[in-house]
């Protein structure tokens, strides 16, 4: 750190209305943390003399590279010495999409005249959190004189997840704080990637709700106040994944490679699950806290009576067991809830049923028959489901936000957005999702392994779509990967049908190793805009999938699509290198294949 910043005073976290950023979940994993600061610095020495000699050579991926992520561009290999303070500010924010709005922010708090591009990011952060905290003070104030019952609804949803952008934004303040960590190491700058990506998806979901009742008016009031904070944490993205993920993100992948797999050769889940969970996920009937149980037999009989037992924050994991029954509830859990495992007696014996829907004047982001934003969430044999049916349209079977999240044996049977993957790293294995349109979707970091996805008959006159991916930002590590599943209709399905369409600029989804039957149309995905190609940005991509619904050569020509992804390209999605899914799942003790 340069001397300027030795006095330099931590700014406090912004007050949080609802209290529930998920500090205790990111204590779980803070020993391990500690034992990768050494192992993380000598390999940012290894690499920085690799880079110097000329070791990693890479091209874009969007100019059909075979490995590596894209070059480092000019003014990112200007930050690795020294700058003037003006310099160095302005240099650091030329990586990001709004670089004026990034050099003015930043200078303004920048009263000790730092250099050092941790604390200068340090101060990003700030800056967003600031911008914020005030959009949820109006939001706070304009929802009180709305008296439409449908906007009300939507800017409820607004103050909901900018609630929950300030506290991801506080997790990454706590993160560049944290004096035990000096040092940003691999698994802090994941985290951070992961948080501030997700904050960006808050600012997204606010106006989708908005849009969604046609609330015009309220829409572009809220767009325009939310401008300043929408671009300050897009900048602070840009600058932790271009700047201070490089090496330690950038080039990870070498790390990735000498680590060991639990229970190498037997275990199917990734290693972000840690040896406790992942026993607990291999034992048959683990320990409960809570028992819920319709018959009387349990603590409990309702499982938010359950819910409602669970200890805030907590470091330890929580174990909720429900009996066989359908339980017709709406089942959530905030953010505070952390590490929480819930399991059942079978998805098709214990059943969580609702049937909230847009079409009865519900917000599609809060018609989830079961919520989950607290991370570390783990459900296992349970199975989630809207009756609501497809002449309700949206109506979602589970919704998680929930970062480092397992779902292993479940099922999410609806419609219309049947799941949604909402944000954060998730991990779905042996399930089945049932639906129609758009009925996986979301933006989240999401992996798919060995799971059965069941499309059905629509409405008449609709087609059915998969996958609708919602990424926004170029520097979002978001996208929906589909391994090793297999794609069969649930039903007599004759509506055309596909893998899926991009919901927003940035899609990214990718189906690999998959059986497809021959109930997909043979361009494979469709426009959101039917009239109209999606933009170059998005990465729609196929690798080595089987069945007749397999072949590409009637595929979509988008710019955006790779019809056949080169054995190096596709290992950029698997569970290791897509979702550090070997850092975390182990703990779950949920089986994985970490790569192709």
């Amino acid at each position: 750190m340069d001397a300027a910043c030795n006095s330099f005073q931590d700014y406090g976290k912004i007050g949080e209305p609802d209290h529930g950023h998920d500090d205790s979940f990111r204590c779980k994993s803070r020993n391990r943390k500690i034992t990768l600061i050494v192992s993380s610095a000598i390999f940012l020495v290894a690499v920085a003399v690799g880079v110097v000699a000329g070791t990693f050579v890479h091209k874009s991926f969007k100019e059909g590279a075979s490995s590596g992520p894209p070059p480092i561009d000019a003014s990112v290999k200007a930050l690795s010495g020294p700058l003037p303070i003006d310099a160095s500010v302005k240099t650091l924010c030329s990586v990001t999409q709004y670089p004026s709005s990034c050099s003015s922010s930043i200078e303004s708090l920048n009263t000790n005249n730092c250099t050092s591009h941790k604390e200068l990011f340090k101060l990003s952060l700030y800056v967003a959190a600031n911008d914020l905290a005030k959009l949820a003070t109006f939001l706070k104030s304009m929802i009180s004189n709305i008296d439409d019952e449908r906007v009300h609804g939507a800017l409820g949803v607004c103050q909901e997840v900018i609630n929950g952008a300030i506290g991801k934004l506080n997790d990454s303040i706590s993160t560049t704080t944290n004096k035990v960590e000096s040092l940003l190491t691999l698994r802090s700058i994941d985290d951070l990637v992961t948080w501030l990506s997700a904050a960006i998806t808050d600012h997204e979901t606010c106006l989708d709700a908005l849009s969604e009742v046609n609330a015009t008016k309220v829409l572009d009031k809220v767009r325009e106040l939310m401008r300043n904070s929408t671009e300050f944490t897009s900048n602070s993205l840009a600058i932790v994944s271009k700047v201070l993920g490089i090496p330690l993100s950038t080039y990870k992948i070498p790390i990735h490679h000498n680590r060991r797999l639990l229970g190498e050769g037997s275990s199917l889940f990734p290693k972000w699950m840690g040896h406790t969970d992942h026993k607990l996920l291999e034992t048959a009937n683990p320990t409960p806290d809570i028992i819920v149980a319709k018959d009387g037999t349990g603590n409990v009989t309702t499982i938010m009576e359950g819910v409602a037992k669970i200890p805030k924050k907590s470091n330890t994991r929580f174990i909720i067991y429900v009996k066989a029954g359908e339980y017709v509830e709406n089942v959530k859990l905030d953010k505070s809830l952390t590490n929480v495992m819930m399991y059942g007696d079978g998805n098709l014996k214990t059943i969580v049923s609702g049937s909230l829907n847009f079409v009865d004047g519900t917000p599609t982001f809060s018609t989830a028959t079961f919520a989950v934003m607290g991370g570390g969430f783990i459900a296992r044999d349970i199975g989630f489901v809207n009756t609501a049916g497809a002449a309700k349209h949206q109506a979602v079977a589970l919704i998680s936000g929930a970062d480092q999240s397992v779902f292993y044996r479940c099922s999410f049977n609806a419609f219309q957005d049947t799941l949604y993957t909402y944000s954060g790293r998730q991990f779905y294995r042996d399930c089945s999702i049932i639906g129609t349109v758009d009925f996986i979707f979301g933006n989240a970091a999401v992996v798919f392994q060995n799971c059965s996805i069941l499309p059905r008959q629509p409405l008449p006159g609709q087609f059915v779509a998969l996958t609708a991916q919602g990424k926004t930002d170029p520097n979002q590590n978001t996208g929906i990967v589909i391994q090793k599943c297999t794609l069969t209709p649930f039903d007599s399905l004759t509506s055309q049908a596909y893998l899926g369409r991009p919901w927003k600029n940035y899609s990214t989804t990718v189906f690999m190793q998959t059986q497809i039957g021959s109930f997909l149309n043979p361009a494979g995905w469709i426009s959101w805009d039917t009239n109209v190609d999606p933009p170059d940005t998005i990465l729609y991509a196929e690798y080595m999938n089987e069945g007749p619904g397999s072949d590409t050569t009637k595929r979509v020509t988008w710019a955006g699509y790779k019809p056949n992804l080169s054995t190096n390209e596709a290992s950029k999605f698997t569970v290791k290198s897509f979702i550090d899914g070997t850092s975390w799942l182990p703990e779950t003790n949920v089986t994985f294949d970490d790569s192709l």
